[in-house]
């Protein structure tokens, strides 16, 4: 019973939510309270290093001064009739208002309101930026979630590269691993990792970590029914912290509504971004809301809509590309097709000769170093029918040599909220066993 009773700790101190359901509210009591469909849960993990000693901060990979303020935030919505759970992650650099009743209204990222006046101030920043109600407050911190992890016997992540972020200690090889809560810690830390920094490919993990544990616990019935759910909360309650509208019983009925929810009926998504370096003087560089998307996502969750397939969230790119062309470097020897990517946003080099060149006959052939294949398909997308080659000891670039079909260049959409951050249901997002793939690699 000890390992089903820590599970929901741990999936609380990812602070993504996934095991945290609903207070049933009647759509009578919420139209008049002004409050909403369904019910909103804030959960928070805390970046404090207070009472830590020097050889916790080493293991858990934590050194450095802790800000006291919220290092992950999300914002879980369960639907009124429990069928459906929305996790919507806000990053920790968000520049919003701060609530209060200062004059005029002091503004900053959105995990500094912590700092500034705990749990109470939080929950009143996320409802007056969100303009959702929040129902109910739940926290944790580093060593909470390591020991939790530990105690449910470890969690699965996985990544298709290795990753590596010396701020948080993160070293792990391409594939699916089984790690522990030392490991796992630095797995949904990392904020510097290779190829995609910041705080979307960072949430995204987490949702993952989450999204895997949850199926795990599903299972194995941890919250199967009423008593075994009453048992895991008893334990939870002496990890996570709780605002004062959140008891034992509340607990009780979320984690049994949440266990009876199918991985395609749970839903993440992180708030969708505009500007991603907004400098502000004595602040430092934010993150700022898409206006019209995040409005829109604020509002289907007040009425209880599911977020996934709204366009008004997520618009569809016709041709969404996994990567920033800016960031590839591309040498193509044929003028037109270079001038036609570089108008793309490639980093483009016209190599095309003053002769005439023998071609390679059909589609244009990319060439590049491996462990360069996100970028490769963003190149790819703009080519369509391009054929992709791996050539061990090939430089940064990528060469193109266009071949005696015709190569049409597509014109590709590179959105940031669509690499990282996208609505996505929760069967999407597990972590896998390709066909006739070993066992996940304990690490």
């Amino acid at each position: 019973m000890r390992r089903l009773t820590v599970s929901l700790a741990c999936v609380t101190a990812l602070s993504c939510g996934a095991l945290v359901g609903p207070q049933a509210v009647s759509a009578q009591t919420a139209a008049a309270a002004g409050v909403g469909r369904g019910t909103n849960i804030l959960i928070v993990g805390i970046d404090s290093r207070a009472g830590l000693s020097t050889a916790e901060k080493n293991r858990l990979h934590v050194g450095g001064k802790g800000c006291n303020c919220t290092d992950v935030m999300m914002l879980v919505h369960l639907s009124e009739d429990g069928r459906r759970a929305s996790v919507v992650s806000i990053p920790r650099d968000s520049y919003v208002e701060y609530a209060g009743s200062a004059v005029p209204a002091r503004s900053g990222k959105i995990n500094g309101a912590y700092a500034l006046g705990g749990g109470p101030l939080t929950v009143a920043t996320v409802e007056k930026a969100t303009g959702l109600h929040v129902d109910h407050y739940l926290e944790t911190d580093f060593t909470g979630f390591e020991r939790t992890v530990d105690n449910l016997g470890g969690a699965t992540v996985c990544t298709d590269r290795p990753l590596h972020d010396e701020n948080s200690g993160l070293d792990i090889g391409a594939g699916r691993h089984h790690t522990d809560g030392n490991r796992t810690l630095r797995y949904v830390r990392a904020r510097h990792v290779n190829l995609r920094p910041g705080d979307l490919g960072r949430v995204r993990r987490q949702q993952r970590v989450v999204n895997d544990l949850l199926a795990r616990l599903t299972v194995e019935g941890a919250l199967a029914s009423p008593l075994r759910t009453a048992r895991t909360v008893r334990t939870l309650l002496k990890t996570v912290r709780t605002g004062e509208r959140t008891g034992p019983g509340n607990l009780i009925r979320i984690g049994w509504t949440l266990g009876r929810l199918r991985a395609d009926r749970t839903e993440f998504a992180t708030v969708p971004i505009r500007l991603f370096d907004h400098r502000v003087p004595g602040v430092g560089s934010t993150l700022v809301w898409h206006e019209a998307r995040s409005a829109a996502l604020w509002e289907a969750l007040g009425a209880d809509r599911p977020i996934t397939g709204d366009t008004r969230i997520q618009p569809v790119a016709q041709t969404p590309a996994p990567t920033n062309p800016a960031a590839i470097g591309v040498r193509v020897d044929d003028a037109t097709v270079a001038a036609a990517l570089s108008r793309n946003g490639f980093v483009v080099t016209d190599t095309s000769p003053s002769a005439p060149l023998v071609r390679p006959a059909g589609p244009p052939v990319i060439r590049y170093a491996p462990g360069q294949e996100e970028h490769a398909a963003t190149l790819a997308a703009a080519l369509p029918g391009a054929r992709l080659e791996a050539v061990a000891g090939h430089d940064a670039f990528f060469d193109v040599a266009v071949g005696t079909d015709a190569a049409p260049v597509r014109e590709v959409t590179y959105d940031r909220n669509i690499a990282d951050g996208a609505p996505v249901t929760g069967d999407s997002l597990r972590c896998s066993e390709p066909p006739g793939a070993v066992p996940a690699v304990r690490s």
